[in-house]
């Protein structure tokens, strides 16, 4: 019944839903792969965010090099602000909104000198391409507790004078003149003293996973409706075949039984000769007309 399954075009056809399964079956692991990322990248914001503080003497060695489970984690620091060493940083969105971002060094009492990101401020309304103001930070001694955050790569792209185009801290010391601890930089959480003004502060990360494991549940099942259809076809063509080959068998019991009987009626009913001279009976003229049109009798 299902022989027709090892021609070549069903072999064919089993070959083509194996490969789009496959495929679907590949997006579906690739979505829990996105998943694990992101549940990571949760559950280090969840442990590292809130956390107390750690000290400077801790935190060293994560501003040369950031471990990245140590991303968010919070960190005390003192020092004073070069304000005349404040950039503002391009195309930085929040919350849907254009924007920038406010970054000054911080020279530490420790003598090394960090970046601190200390807030964003929207895109202005007098002058193209700058906030209309940019808030002053606090002069002398200010403790910071801030979050670290990895430094960002150099972008193929400008900035105007007093601005960056990325948090690119090696191309920012070169502009400052003085070196930085380039592993990494902080985003303001607080500061005591504080400025009368200041930036927008930053909400925190999302802790949302998203709808990466749903996807993958679509594209694992995309994969099984593959066969699904598969059998369901092979199905309908096996039971093409046998409905086929039932009428067959009846159009051709239905032709030997027709052929019966006539071949029965024809013994019944002989057609007689003509004699010459002798005039045809009308029964002999009717069975003539039924054999000219194919029937032995009537």
């Amino acid at each position: 019944m299902y022989k027709f399954l090892f021609t070549g075009r069903w072999l064919g056809y089993l070959l083509i839903a194996a490969v789009f399964a496959s495929i679907c079956v590949g997006l579906g692991f690739w979505q829990l792969d996105r998943r694990a990322e992101v549940l990571a990248d949760i559950a280090k914001i969840t442990n590292n965010y809130s956390a107390a503080p750690i000290g400077y003497d801790q935190a060293k060695p994560l501003f040369g090099k950031l471990d990245p489970d140590k991303e968010w984690c919070q960190v005390s620091l003192t020092g004073s602000y070069d304000i005349p060493g404040q950039r503002v940083v391009r195309n930085r969105p929040l919350n849907g909104q254009p924007g920038y971002e406010v970054v000054v060094p911080l020279k530490l009492t420790t003598g090394e000198t960090v970046v601190i990101d200390r807030g964003w401020l929207p895109i202005g309304n007098n002058e193209g391409g700058r906030p209309d103001a940019v808030p002053e930070p606090v002069t002398g001694t200010v403790t910071v507790v801030a979050r670290l955050r990895p430094a960002e790569p150099a972008l193929q792209r400008g900035a105007l004078s007093g601005q960056l185009a990325s948090i690119d801290l090696t191309a920012y010391a070169k502009d400052l003149g003085y070196p930085l601890l380039t592993g990494a930089y902080a985003q303001m959480a607080q500061e005591s003293p504080a400025a009368a003004t200041e930036p927008v502060g930053f909400p925190m990360p999302s802790i949302d996973e998203g709808p990466h494991l749903s996807y993958s549940m679509q594209w694992f099942a995309f994969g099984i409706l593959f066969f699904i259809g598969y059998g369901y076809a092979a199905r309908q063509q096996a039971l093409l075949d046998r409905y086929t080959a039932e009428q067959e068998s009846e159009d051709m019991a239905d032709s030997e039984q027709a052929y019966g009987r006539g071949s029965a009626f024809t013994k019944r009913r002989p057609v007689r000769p003509s004699t010459p001279g002798r005039r045809a009976t009308a029964e002999e003229e009717e069975d003539a007309v039924l054999d000219a049109q194919g029937f032995q009798g009537s």
